[in-house]
């Protein structure tokens, strides 16, 4: 009888290039969203230039500067583990792709008691003690508390996303099951006991390379949107923080 080998497998239908060219998509409409922020910024801080010199001194440069230091640091571990899955390296890549949502929610842990600091201090838009202040630094407070507001939302998401692929590179491989014909011979397969006969043998195996292979434009994608949180942030950091 000769031999057969009966796979089943699994029909994925993947559109590597779309989803590529989506992101960029979704990407280029981030842009013109931060974009549009960044233009009001500009033409209110070209009419209260002495407002906003004086309400940024308020602002905690060494905070925004840890900040800066921590997403610069995922945006390096975030490609070093797109890197590490291309390679095959999907522990490695794993562990880096913990340390860039560590990084993510150390970012945000930090924005937190910054926030908490500038509010207890009465610092917010319609506080009474920012009230009393001039119409330039009620600006500037609005702006810092908008554009660092939907930063930190695109953070949150942006650690989601690693998040659950973090979880699906992690997850259990399928396994996959081979069925052969008639052989001469038998084997011993690797924990199972005593001899089995090659008539139909199963093989188990982890399918690390099928997860590698999936996971490399869905972290690709992810990483683009990481990498444009972090840009965004660069602008802010010396808009806000260093213009004093």
């Amino acid at each position: 009888m000769s031999t057969s080998i009966a796979q089943t497998a699994e029909h994925v239908h993947r559109d590597d290039v779309g989803s590529r060219l989506g992101m960029w998509l979704f990407l280029f409409s981030e842009l013109l969203l931060f974009g549009g922020l960044f233009l009001l910024y500009a033409v209110y801080r070209s009419e209260f230039p002495g407002d906003f010199h004086f309400a940024a001194a308020t602002l905690d440069t060494s905070v925004g500067t840890l900040n800066t230091l921590i997403l610069l640091t995922s945006s390096l571990t975030m490609a070093l583990a797109i890197a590490s899955l291309r390679s095959g390296s999907l522990r490695a890549s794993n562990w880096l792709l913990a340390i860039t949502v560590s990084a993510g929610a150390a970012f945000m842990v930090n924005k937190y008691f910054e926030w908490s600091a500038k509010i207890g201090h009465g610092l917010y838009p319609n506080s009474d003690e920012l009230v009393m202040r001039t119409p330039g630094e009620n600006v500037f407070y609005g702006l810092y508390y908008t554009m660092t507001g939907v930063h930190g939302m695109h953070v949150l998401i942006g650690m989601g996303v690693l998040g659950v692929l973090l979880c699906m590179q992690m997850r259990k491989p399928r396994r996959s099951t081979i069925l052969a014909g008639d052989a001469a011979r038998s084997l011993v397969l690797p924990g199972e006991r005593g001899v089995v006969s090659y008539a139909r043998i199963t093989l188990v195996y982890e399918e690390n390379a099928e997860i590698v292979e999936r996971g490399v434009p869905r972290l690709e994608n992810a990483g683009l949107y990481w990498h444009l949180v972090d840009v965004i942030w660069i602008f802010l950091f010396p808009l806000f923080y260093l213009i004093s």
